[in-house]
């Protein structure tokens, strides 16, 4: 993948604005971002190696909390003190909350075919609460520009990408700004 593009979302549940610019060349993809919600800033970067998995993660907020997450790329997982988090094991991908960013990790990484539903495991991180957790996630290809999401909490729908499988539209929750 080679892309050098900056992305706005306006969030509509809560209502939030967000600006992220990703640049991926055939050593990694680097991605940095910053969301403005009600109650908070926050300011995210995620760095992707030439295999789309990821490998750093830090989150920062205007609070000054901060949460910094390492990967060695194949699911083994660990905190910005070194110590494992055996809960992530196997998890390639996060799912970073109150961003739809995230949900392109797993397109940009695998092949799809249309109707063939996928299973991933994400390291995802709530923001509101600066926390990490194991959730299981299926992502189902349905044609060129749509994609069904859901999560193990019963949670489903489908997201409009563009060429370049970044949310256009994530109905309820995300509008990009263009």
């Amino acid at each position: 993948m080679s892309l050098d593009r900056s992305i706005r979302w306006r969030g509509l549940d809560p209502v939030t604005l967000e600006h992220c610019h990703v640049v991926s060349t055939p050593r990694d993809t680097r991605i940095r971002g910053a969301i403005i919600t009600p109650n908070y800033g926050l300011f995210y970067r995620i760095k992707l190696d030439d295999s789309e998995h990821v490998r750093t993660v830090r989150i920062e907020r205007t609070d000054g909390e901060v949460l910094e997450l390492f990967s060695d790329g194949s699911g083994n997982w660990s905190d910005d003190r070194a110590e494992p988090l055996p809960a992530l094991r196997h998890c390639i991908d996060i799912d970073l909350w109150p961003t739809p960013l995230t949900n392109s990790l797993p397109l940009w990484r695998c092949q799809w075919v249309i109707g063939e539903p996928q299973r991933f495991a994400m390291a995802w991180i709530d923001g509101d609460q600066m926390t990490v957790r194991r959730d299981e996630q299926i992502y189902t290809q349905l044609d060129d520009i749509s994609f069904r999401f859901q999560n193990a909490d019963g949670f489903e729908r489908v997201l409009e990408v563009d060429a370049d499988r970044l949310v256009v539209n994530y109905p309820g929750l995300f509008q990009r700004q263009d």
